[in-house]
């Protein structure tokens, strides 16, 4: 199951003024298109397009900066109806899933088809949010029955019918087919499944290597691997890119509290916790700039975070300008047992983490701006 347009969706359900208007989900000129609704696309908008990119080719769009708090809770919300069918859910992202129906029709008396059709159905009345379906035999196809469609779609591969639908297709559907990738297969004369076919086994491994072995089972709509529920969270992170390069270390330290506070959040919202602190950042002239310090204990606090991540920065040798910065937790594990420790060299550590969660109690009962750091207002 995959949400259509799922950030701008969301914008457009909570403010219903912009129901008619195309919304791109992003920061500013000099940001990224997170999402745009079908509107936006229609006149050729792209999620990762560049957001002047974006406003040429539609100058009209409705420009909404991102609302990770409100995805999140959606995203929850589907992820119960979801459980509801089968306990194998595999989440890809906030807005996309894999699900292992297989002996559910025992359980509730309908086959997948239908309940998958309850299930969209409920998203939209409950919701007001919409998705596509796709139900196959295989995650492979599953994933491209899902985007024949969209939105609102609903399609089927059958397991009878998977050579004769894939034949003609274009092999770009390929999940992980890049640019640099369908440009070797272009060198190779492999543009869909049918030329695929024509390659013996062998020759594809020796001309591609690995993905090879790969192409050849997909050719023949083979995927052997399964839902798996226990798929984790590898990351979470937030970036942002300044409508203006900036070296202002003031302007910069209010980002890294922001963007570690936004991490903090999605990392309470899904139970998770970080051991690695990353920070990056870009330069004026694109370097690329990464840093990371592992912890003694996992983390999801935000006071945590964002030391560690200014500390990382105060450390970058490369001074700005930039016109980047990220802040993000790696090695995501569960909750439990994260922040117990503090630290034995910081006997404040204790009294910030009692501190804060305090403040997200205060949060949860009156709103995200019931309470703000100073530092968060730079």
């Amino acid at each position: 199951m995959d949400c259509d347009a799922f950030f701008a969706s969301v914008e457009k359900r909570d403010r219903p003024e912009l129901r008619d208007k195309p919304v791109i989900v992003g920061g500013g000129e000099r940001g990224v298109v997170s999402t745009a609704c079908y509107l936006a696309r229609i006149k050729g908008v792209k999620s990762a397009m560049p957001m002047f990119q974006a406003l040429k080719l539609c100058p009209e769009a409705v420009i909404v900066k991102p609302r990770f708090d409100a995805y999140v809770e959606a995203s929850r919300a589907i992820r119960e109806m979801m459980d509801e069918l089968t306990p194998v859910v595999e989440p890809l992202s906030l807005d996309e899933a894999f699900m292992d129906l297989t002996g559910t029709q025992r359980l509730h008396g309908r086959p997948p088809a239908v309940m998958l059709a309850r299930l969209v159905k409920r998203m939209s009345d409950e919701l007001g949010l919409t998705g596509s379906i796709g139900l196959s035999h295989n995650k492979f196809l599953a994933k491209v029955a899902s985007d024949l469609d969209k939105p609102r779609g609903f399609s089927v591969i059958g397991k009878g019918e998977t050579t004769a639908f894939l034949k003609p297709r274009p092999v770009r559907l390929i999940w992980g087919i890049g640019p640099a990738a369908q440009e070797s297969l272009d060198a190779a004369g492999i543009r869909t499944f049918d030329d695929l076919l024509r390659w013996d086994r062998q020759d594809l491994s020796a001309r591609f290597g690995h993905m090879g072995e790969r192409l050849w089972h997909l050719a023949r709509g083979e995927d052997h691997r399964r839902v798996d529920a226990r798929a984790p969270v590898k990351s979470i992170s937030n970036e942002t890119t300044f409508h203006a390069d900036t070296a202002d270390r003031d302007i910069l330290d209010g980002h890294i509290w922001r963007m570690a506070e936004k991490v903090s959040s999605r990392a309470k919202a899904k139970e998770r916790a970080g051991r690695v602190v990353v920070l990056k950042l870009k330069r004026a002239n694109h370097t690329l700039i990464t840093r990371r310090q592992s912890l003694r204990e996992p983390t999801q606090i935000a006071d945590t975070i964002y030391r560690v991540a200014r500390g990382l920065f105060d450390q970058v040798d490369e001074k700005g300008p930039y016109r980047l910065l990220g802040v993000g937790l790696s090695e995501i594990g569960p909750a439990e047992g994260a922040d117990r420790e503090g630290d034995f060299l910081d006997t404040a550590a204790g009294k910030r983490v009692a501190a804060e969660r305090a403040a997200d109690a205060i949060r949860a009962r009156f709103g995200a701006e019931a309470i703000l750091k100073g530092r968060a207002l730079r």
